[in-house]
């Protein structure tokens, strides 16, 4: 496994994420989550090949992925070596604090993460996305105060308008509170608009990029006829991409047949190939998903490919933001 340092931090992360979306206890919004005893694997797997870092959110599988993934790793990893990621922002419960990025959400919501992580800190806090009904110096200085607190070690945040994370850094800055240092966004062959203000935006600003659905929720793994569980259920994902999209799923095959390598390994190393990427963020419901990802760390696409491989993306509006 190779490793990165995080942003402009010191702090050293493998190149490979494991998101812990796919584990939890099944419900209407995630009926394809693994329950504790089967995801116990992908948490060997990934400590066994050198994954370092973990990324959660209190509000998958309504917390269950919070308790699962610490459950795991107290009993299998050193707390010291490991970077455990979760975010805020969300509704956790009914009434009118139960949900936003005041600074009594944030203040109820990382002790609540900590319970179920059975932690006493998370290594990077994010805010999950941008909260409209409160300001934004609120949920700044909060962060701030729950880094000072001794109960994260970093934050970042999630799929917002890069003219808002703008903001956000600035305010951070004048008023010398703790810094986003990771911006998680939606980031694939399928969707390349951050590559228009919010990657050049992290590349001045120092902001490592962990990105989520690096390969388009498994689109960009198969055919693109070929229908799963998760595709028919994935409400969310059913709205992110389109039937042009096809053309591209058709060359990254091409890719991977030449290579000799799975189409996983291909889609991913190009996302591995942009330098404002520090670590993609992986999720796994079978061996096989991980053991491709650990692989597209050593796969390097030629200048060639890498111009077939974009050359029929289309632009579109902006998707994952709220």
């Amino acid at each position: 496994m190779e490793y990165t340092k995080l942003g402009m931090t010191g702090l050293d992360v493998s190149r490979i994420c494991l998101g812990c979306m796919s584990y939890g206890e099944a419900n209407d919004r995630w009926p394809w989550a693994l329950p504790a005893d089967r995801a116990e694997p992908f948490f060997r797997q990934a400590l066994d090949a050198g994954i370092n870092f973990f990324d959660t959110a209190d509000v998958y599988s309504a917390g269950t992925s919070e308790e699962i993934t610490g459950h795991w790793l107290n009993r299998m990893a050193d707390r010291d070596e490991i970077v455990v990621a979760t975010k805020i922002f969300n509704r956790m419960r009914q009434g009118p604090n139960g949900a936003g990025l005041s600074r009594k959400a944030i203040m109820t919501g990382i002790d609540a993460s900590l319970r179920r992580l059975d932690m006493d800190y998370v290594d990077l806090y994010q805010i999950h996305r941008w909260d409209y009904e409160t300001p934004i110096e609120e949920t700044l200085e909060a962060l701030h105060d729950v880094v000072k607190a001794g109960k994260a070690r970093y934050i970042g945040a999630s799929s917002m308008w890069a003219w808002q994370f703008s903001k956000a850094l600035h305010l951070q800055d004048v008023n010398g509170w703790s810094r986003f240092i990771t911006m998680q966004d939606h980031y694939n062959l399928l969707y390349r608009e951050e590559e228009r203000e919010m990657l050049p935006l992290c590349a001045d600003e120092g902001v490592g990029s962990i990105p989520w659905s690096p390969l388009a929720r498994g689109r960009l793994t198969r055919d693109w006829d070929e229908s799963t569980n998760r595709l028919e259920t994935d409400e969310v994902g059913k709205k992110l991409y389109r039937e042009t999209d096809r053309h591209i799923v058709e060359k990254v095959a091409e890719v991977a047949e030449k290579r000799g390598v799975s189409r996983a390994q291909v889609a991913l190393a190009w996302v591995l190939a942009n330098p404002v990427v520090d670590s993609p963020i992986i999720g796994a419901t079978k061996e096989h998903h991980l053991a491709d990802a650990i692989a597209a760390v050593d796969l390097h696409l030629d200048d060639d490919e890498i111009a077939g491989l974009e050359e029929r993306y289309e632009p579109r509006g902006v998707a994952g933001h709220r």
